[in-house]
């Protein structure tokens, strides 16, 4: 069993503005407050192929979560596949409203491992990473409209 959880947001900036910032996974921290830290484990810092080790903190709890790049459609989509503790699959969808605006969808669909009460983790989870992660695109908000 896994979780999918949907978040969006429209920033009032160009679909250029808001792939330029979100493309730098190296600054995702910057916006994603749960994102502690972002290691590189790859020579590539973006495109297919790429792999990081994201130190995750959320509450109490801290792991490290491993993803590597399966999508990356220039001013479309990336796309990641989790493959630490926590796995699953994850996209960010941009989407042209008009000159001046942009949708940014993110989805995730996420297994919790049994030490982190596996399915009955995932349906407690999903409405704080739910809050989290709405947080976070307000924060990239916030960022790019500044």
């Amino acid at each position: 069993m896994s979780k999918t959880i949907t978040v969006e947001i429209k920033i009032d900036a160009s679909l250029d503005e808001v792939w330029n910032e979100v493309s730098k996974i190296e600054n995702h921290s910057n916006w994603m407050k749960d994102a502690v830290n972002i290691d590189f484990q790859s020579e590539s810092k973006s495109g297919v192929g790429t792999k990081i080790k994201v130190l995750t903190k959320i509450g109490p709890i801290k792991l490290y979560d491993y993803m590597t790049f399966t999508k990356w459609e220039e001013k479309k989509i990336i796309g990641v596949d989790h493959v630490g503790i926590v796995t699953g699959k994850g996209e960010m969808e941009f989407n042209k409203i008009d000159e001046k605006t942009t949708k940014f969808k993110w989805t995730e669909t996420l297994k919790f491992p049994f030490y982190l009460f596996g399915p009955i983790g995932e349906i407690v989870g999903k409405p704080i990473l739910e809050f989290i992660w709405k947080e976070n695109l307000n924060n990239l908000k916030h960022e790019i409209e500044k």
